[in-house]
């Protein structure tokens, strides 16, 4: 199993910057393929990003490529999400989550973090 444990959120304007981390602890980390997701009021929890068990590959949703960038240092058991030119459309929570299998799929995830609230004003 692993814990994981999210922290960065907050309050940013438009067309500013946060980062995301989410650090994991337990099982090794390198065996785990890591992703973002985010839920808005109302809607479903959606994939934003995930990064392969090296951190050599990386996968974005089309609303967030080129502004949003995650990576990983497994020497500090950490995922981050650097996200740059925020809009209001990107105020969700959101969740860590860790798989062992390639995947950007929701249902795939074993364990997930409880969550960082980002809200983004206009």
């Amino acid at each position: 199993q692993v814990q994981l444990v999210e922290s960065g959120g907050g309050l940013v304007q438009a067309g500013g910057s946060l980062r995301l981390s989410c650090a994991a602890s337990g099982r090794a980390f390198s065996s785990y393929f890591m992703g973002w997701f985010r839920q808005a009021p109302g809607k479903e929890r959606s994939f934003v990003a995930a990064v392969s068990w090296s951190g050599g590959s990386t996968y974005y949703a089309d609303s967030v490529e080129g502004r949003f960038t995650i990576s990983r240092d497994n020497t500090k058991n950490t995922v981050y999400l650097q996200m740059n030119s925020l809009k209001p459309e990107d105020t969700a929570v959101y969740y860590c989550a860790a798989t062992t299998r390639w995947s950007t799929a929701r249902r795939q995830y074993d364990y997930w973090g409880q969550g960082t609230q980002v809200t983004v004003s206009s």
